[in-house]
């Protein structure tokens, strides 16, 4: 490639989306920096202790949502690892490579593995779905084998999908317009974006939407049942069985509805301005760096909702960090035989 004098000068003068925050001494966009760094390290953090505590409480995984939701915090862990390419970029560590590359490489990477995300919030949705409105059948329904082709196939969806931006159609985000090219050079395409909002943002959004509004609808009816039956009858002996499990599948759908809600809430300002930008209606730099890293901050709040909302997850990580700070007493309960705390005869289950 051959450059001239002005894209020379163009490539060394100081390029910061947000338009402030240089700093001449370190050469660098700090506002930006401290942005993405702050994402990244909890990000990593809180899908790491998500990771660990799914693999340290076995109770965990009775529900199937479980494979689900680990396939998430696997995704969303690889998205803040990913973050460290323009955390690098704008340090200046990575000058000796091809920015157009490493553009159109981040963004495929960081597009695939949201749309993973997106995708597991989805058939969570039908999973629950499927639980509620035919239980007799669901284990059947819903096999190891068949949980492990879905998410198989949600992995290779996902990476086909945003395949064709590498051929040159389209942009499938603005993940990386970090850098100059990213942000300059790569355009978007109203076809291509038509195209992910066809096959990815709509199916998913109405599927989640279907789903949980009859799993609300019959939660009720069934409650509505309950009251009415003990109403006219008086208590009966199975009444509060019945009563405390469609509790039990509310109290679970509603915890799964507030991740899925939070997670269309922080990227519905993305997909907005996606679709405008893409229409020729609205482009602006800030307006793109600020809503990509709001979507991006999904990634750490879905560990944060799924630990304040899940008692067994909050159980599963006083058990992490109770065997990581004490562990001379889970040996001396767990491997002597003693009596100790309930969670050593749960942790070595």
């Amino acid at each position: 490639m051959n450059f001239t004098s002005s894209d020379v000068n163009q490539s060394s003068s100081p390029f910061c989306l947000l338009g402030l925050g240089y700093s001449y001494n370190l050469n660098t966009c700090m506002l930006e920096v401290s942005v993405i760094l702050f994402l990244t390290i909890l990000i990593i953090s809180g899908n790491l202790v998500v990771i660990f505590v799914f693999h340290c409480a076995p109770l965990l995984h009775h529900h199937t949502t479980s494979h689900f939701i680990q396939t998430m915090a696997y995704a969303d862990l690889l998205v803040g690892v990913s973050c460290l390419v323009p955390s690098l970029s704008l340090l200046h560590y990575l000058k000796g490579l091809d920015e157009e590359l490493t553009c159109k490489v981040f963004v495929y990477l960081v597009s695939v593995l949201k749309s993973v995300s997106m995708a597991s919030l989805a058939c969570i949705s039908v999973d629950r779905y499927i639980a509620i409105t035919r239980p007799f059948t669901y284990a059947t329904l819903v096999t190891p084998c068949r949980l492990r082709v879905c998410i198989g196939l949600i992995w290779l969806y996902s990476a086909l999908i945003f395949l064709p931006s590498f051929f040159g159609w389209g942009k499938p985000g603005y993940h990386g317009d970090i850098f100059r090219w990213c942000a300059t050079s790569w355009q978007t395409d109203p076809g291509f974006s038509s195209f992910i909002v066809a096959l990815l943002y709509a199916p998913a959004t109405l599927t989640v939407c279907f789903t949980y509004g009859s799993i609300f609808r019959i939660c009720r009816q069934h409650t509505r049942k309950i009251t009415q039956r003990h109403a006219r009858f008086g208590p009966q002996g199975n009444e509060r069985g019945e009563r405390g499990e469609g509790c039990l599948d509310k109290r679970y759908a509603m915890v799964l509805f507030r991740i899925t809600s939070v997670f269309y809430v922080l990227w519905m300002p993305y997909i907005v301005y996606f679709l405008l930008e893409s229409a020729g209606l609205y482009c602006h730099l800030v307006a793109s760096f600020l809503t990509t890293w709001l979507a991006i901050s999904n990634s750490f709040c879905n560990c944060l909702i799924y630990s304040l909302s899940n008692s067994m997850f909050r159980k599963g990580l006083g058990r992490l960090f109770t065997s990581l700070f004490s562990p001379c007493l889970e040996l001396d309960c767990c491997t002597e035989g003693k009596k100790g705390p309930l969670w050593c005869h749960v942790w070595r289950l």
